[in-house]
């Protein structure tokens, strides 16, 4: 199965887990497989950002990449291969493709400047793994600090067509969508599959400006999904309903910093983490902090049922 222009839903970004003392834990891995698909994901990505990648060696990225692809079954797994140097990219790419992933993503160095810069790196990215590998474009300027114009999006994927989707993840990014949208109407882009980012914090009206779906990490992948099939069945307000229900928890996880912690915590009270522990250095939740999360959790069970589960007691 190889990533296309088709691909919607959503994809999950995956944590990576660990044990306290820093070691992988596969059999969290297996949980959080088994729940992606009971929840209606249509495939999973692994090794993003929020997967502190950037805190793993070579050898154990290729380890969590495999469990993932194993543990999704015929689901599709998109897996980032981002790095400072194209010879990694280009070995943990060939890797992982060959072990059954769908397509990889790649982001943007933080020091590309201008249209050119970011331009010709993804020429050369491509040129470095192969045309023929479908990726996925991160546009995510809060933290990569690469500003990529919609111009030079729609330059990227007419120059490249192994690029087949974009996470999305402006912020404010909602005229991006409509703006991509405009320029595949009128012909001067070709379709691409739009997925969006930012721990779904606007995917109800991406949504409707011609997102596809979502790519994002929200300990809560059963809202995603319903607000994705509730929109793409014109239940406008079924889904603001749900996606509001659930949004001052969204929020919470939002926060710089100490996100990844608020996830991974709620992953652990879900049981689908042994731990909620991440890899050094990395902030741990206060035991204030970790009573505000429960607070936010009970307040989304009263309005959505799935979640009473996990906050009795």
């Amino acid at each position: 199965m190889r990533l296309d222009y088709l691909a919607h839903g959503v994809y999950p970004i995956a944590p990576t887990p660990f044990f306290p003392d820093g070691a992988i834990d596969g059999s969290s891995i297996e949980r959080l497989c088994a729940a992606y698909i009971a929840c209606g994901a249509n495939g999973a990505t692994v090794l993003g950002i929020m997967g502190e990648t950037q805190k793993l060696e070579p050898a154990e990225a290729l380890k969590v990449a495999t469990c993932f692809i194993e543990g999704m079954g015929t689901l599709p797994v998109v897996v980032g291969i981002s790095a400072p140097g194209f010879a990694a990219m280009r070995s943990l790419a060939h890797t992982v493709m060959e072990r059954g992933a769908a397509g990889v993503m790649i982001a943007p160095v933080p020091a590309l400047r201008t249209d050119e810069q970011i331009t010709g790196y993804f020429r050369q990215a491509v040129e470095a793994i192969g045309a023929d590998i479908p990726f996925v474009l991160q546009d995510y300027p809060l933290t990569l600090t690469v500003q990529m114009t919609p111009k030079v999006i729609r330059q990227i994927v007419e120059e490249n067509p192994s690029c087949v989707m974009l996470k999305h993840e402006d912020w404010p990014g909602l005229e991006k969508v409509s703006a991509l949208r405009a320029f595949q109407a009128e012909g001067s882009m070709r379709p691409i599959s739009i997925l969006t980012g930012n721990g779904g914090l606007f995917l109800d009206f991406e949504m409707e400006r011609g997102a596809n779906g979502a790519m994002t990490g929200y300990a809560f992948p059963e809202m995603l999904v319903e607000v994705v099939r509730l929109q793409k069945e014109g239940r406008r307000d079924e889904a603001h309903d749900i996606f509001d229900a659930h949004l001052p928890l969204l929020r919470y996880e939002q926060q710089p910093g100490v996100g990844l912690a608020v996830r991974k915590y709620v992953l652990m009270k879900r049981g689908l983490l042994a731990s909620d522990a991440q890899r050094k250095p990395g902030p741990a939740l206060s035991p204030l902090a970790r009573t505000e999360v429960d607070y936010l959790m009970a307040r989304v069970a009263a309005r959505d049922s799935r979640i009473r589960l996990y906050v009795q007691g």
